[in-house]
């Protein structure tokens, strides 16, 4: 693997600071959103397979459980936030319940609808590993996230622009 500090000074300018391109300010942050995410998906997936033993997809439904630690969450919800399809998402379910990850039970009152949730042994692991992944995602975003990129957001996100208030 590459050392990230190579690729820091090998960036290209962005291009949603140059304003002659064809798209408007909106669409290049998107753009950069999208690099930047890509970015830090690279650098997790090696993290999270070390640390959790589970795939980048499989780290996403532990993610989104994790916020929802006291009730889980419908399957149908959980591919609807990430944008899967059902069936891969059941496959993944399934790898992560033989892990010991998740649970799996029928949801009171609907025959069809299954929630799940986290076990405590994943809250124990995502709990070790936060903070490691946690500064891989902050050192993966401050690679590709500059002052030109992050004026580039100030267009999708206006609210980044604004300075911070002091109490």
């Amino acid at each position: 693997m590459a050392d990230p500090e190579e690729h820091s000074t090998d960036l290209p300018e962005c291009p949603s600071a140059q304003d002659g391109g064809l798209l408007p300010r909106e669409l290049r942050a998107w753009m950069v959103m999208l690099a930047a995410m890509g970015a830090v998906e690279q650098e997790l997936r090696s993290v999270v397979k070390d640390r959790l033993d589970v795939s980048h997809d499989e780290f996403l439904i532990l993610c989104l459980l994790a916020e929802h630690p006291r009730t889980g969450l419908r399957m149908t919800r959980v591919a609807e936030l990430l944008g899967r399809p059902k069936t891969r998402l059941t496959y993944q379910i399934a790898c992560l319940q033989h892990a010991g990850l998740v649970t799996r039970k029928s949801v009171c009152g609907d025959k069809r609808g299954i929630e799940v949730a986290l076990t405590e042994k994943a809250r124990g692991l995502l709990k070790d590993a936060s903070g490691v992944l946690a500064s891989t995602v902050a050192r993966a975003l401050s690679h590709v996230m500059g002052p030109d990129q992050r004026d580039a957001m100030c267009g999708l996100i206006p609210e980044l622009a604004e300075e911070p208030k002091t109490p």
